[in-house]
């Protein structure tokens, strides 16, 4: 890990840095690091080993990203939060290893009211024009396809898929496995593993062909099968019958279901039509 502006042992795999990028002194480039053309990172940012930014890349604020992350031509990471109470107070960006951020990505450091911190996992990618508001929270492996955005405060868990030209309102949380559907709005919670679509959100079932290709076990999915049908048309309030459910099946999958449902929220849920 090299320091800009302070001197330090030569390194084998010394960052390869383009004579026209701009690295502020007190930045962190971790070995192997590619800066292209015209970049500008910050005094605050850290990168770690074997980053790419490809050309124009904006890297800003206190902004951690992970070892073998590739960040795309015109992406802006680490500016402040779009959010009027912002008072400038220090808050951050971390992002995990090995995520792939496509052209024009947009992502904000947290808030001091959202926990001062905007987290992103591993193994997540973001294509073009994708924004990450505030506060957000993503897990890993995570596809988030052309100019779709979260908003503040958002919770996204492992393997979501978000179509495009989605938008997600601020507070939704979205559980593990589940998909959104293209040009969709999503403005209440969406449970692991459900299926999401129409204009206003929809939730039409499960993520089928998601389970499936995880190589999900069919005596899961019958059971997630079952816990959607009764969570569609058993009796009493939606949380009721999610309680019903954790002793009626022995299925983590749908034991995720009813944690997420039982689980602290600041939205009401989609629930199935």
């Amino acid at each position: 890990m090299r320091i800009f502006g302070h001197d330090g042992p030569a390194h084998v795999t010394t960052p390869r840095i383009h004579p026209s990028a701009v690295i502020e002194n007190g930045a962190k480039i971790g070995d192997g690091c590619i800066i292209g053309p015209f970049c500008h990172v910050g005094p605050e940012v850290t990168l770690a080993e074997d980053v790419v930014l490809k050309s124009h890349v904006v890297v800003t604020g206190q902004t951690e990203i992970g070892t073998r992350s590739e960040v795309f031509s015109f992406a802006v990471i680490g500016e402040i939060p779009q959010d009027l109470k912002f008072g400038g107070e220090k808050t951050s960006l971390v992002i995990g290893a090995r995520n792939r951020i496509r052209e024009h990505v947009t992502m904000n450091t947290g808030t001091k009211g959202g926990g001062g911190v905007t987290r992103v996992g591993d193994d997540n990618l973001f294509m073009a024009g994708c924004h990450v508001a505030h506060d957000v929270q993503i897990g890993n492996r995570v596809i988030v396809v052309n100019s779709a955005a979260l908003a503040g405060h958002c919770v996204v868990e492992d393997d979501v898929i978000i179509g495009g030209l989605s938008g997600v309102h601020q507070f939704v949380r979205i559980g593990r496995g589940a998909i959104i559907g293209a040009v969709t709005m999503v403005t209440n919670d969406v449970i692991p593993y459900g299926l999401v679509q129409a204009d206003r959100g929809r939730l039409d079932g499960l993520n089928l062909v998601g389970l499936k290709r995880k190589g999900v076990s069919r005596a899961d999915i019958t059971a997630l099968r079952a816990a959607f049908q009764m969570l569609a048309q058993g009796e009493g309030a939606f949380q009721d019958r999610a309680r019903r459910l954790k002793d009626e099946t022995d299925s983590d999958y749908v034991h995720h279901i009813v944690d997420f449902i039982l689980g602290d929220t600041d939205r009401s849920f989609l629930t199935p039509g």
